[in-house]
């Protein structure tokens, strides 16, 4: 399954880029995903630990959980203000 993954703010910025496009079995978990996504990227690793993430556009947090057949991930690091 392609997804692609958008990352914003401080996730944007450690990754590197605006988004990227991963090949993925439909079990993979949240967890397993974030290790994927930031393998060599240690300063990524950190910020994913610390991020929400949309599904298909709803919330999306158990790391345990397996990621499912969707077509997009965002990324989203924590905001400061309103």
């Amino acid at each position: 399954m392609r997804l692609t993954v958008r990352f914003f703010a401080a996730a944007r910025a450690a990754s590197g880029t605006e988004s990227t496009v991963v090949d993925i079995d439909p079990a993979i978990t949240l967890g397993e995903l974030e290790d994927l996504l930031s393998a060599g990227n240690d300063e990524l690793h950190r910020v994913l630990a610390r991020c929400s993430y949309l599904r298909d556009e709803i919330a999306f947090c158990d790391r345990a959980a397996g990621v499912g057949d969707c077509t997009s991930l965002d990324v989203l690091p924590p905001f400061a203000g309103g």
